[in-house]
């Protein structure tokens, strides 16, 4: 069996999500809406926690969209839980619990980007940088230098969140 090491706690992690909060309301502080579209299921969570800090701290609107991606087949057409026309003119933030090589992340920004979005930045709760592809998270809760050998958990589990190095 493999060791765990505690990464980041439950008290962490809402630092952490509370801070990625205020810099997407500072980076969006001209906004009236915003468009959250999180990646199933682990994005979607992260993004339930840090819509309402968000719409606390501004008073913006945020729209909270999962997209569901097939990660053995990316090329398939992801699955938006909404009409895709709602990201037209918006500010969209694409969110997932963890980049590693940057696939799931590129392949939802690609199919946001089939929509005339305003802008679109990325949030993860932690950064790998294991990139194999081009992109970037814009707002991160924790940048974790790994091997590739290791694996990230994040464990959603409301009082009792985790991050573990695997």
């Amino acid at each position: 069996m493999s060791n765990r090491t505690l990464v980041l706690d439950h008290v962490s992690i809402m630092q952490k999500i509370r801070r990625i909060a205020y810099q997407i309301y500072e980076f969006n502080y001209s906004e009236k809406e915003i468009i959250f579209v999180a990646i199933e299921k682990q994005g979607v969570i992260l993004a339930e926690r840090i819509k309402p800090i968000l719409e606390d701290i501004s008073g913006l609107k945020v729209t909270l969209i999962s997209l569901k991606i097939n990660k053995k087949s990316p090329l398939d057409i992801p699955k938006l839980n909404g009409s895709g026309e709602i990201l037209n003119g918006k500010s969209v933030i694409l969110i997932d619990d963890v980049l590693n090589s940057g696939r799931t992340l590129i392949y939802g920004a690609r199919h946001i980007l089939e929509y005339s979005v305003k802008n679109l930045t990325t949030v993860v709760l932690v950064d790998r940088l294991h990139r194999k592809f081009p992109i970037k998270a814009d707002f991160v809760g924790l940048t974790l230098s790994t091997t590739i050998q290791d694996h990230i958990s994040v464990i959603f589990n409301e009082g009792n969140d985790a991050v573990y190095l695997e």
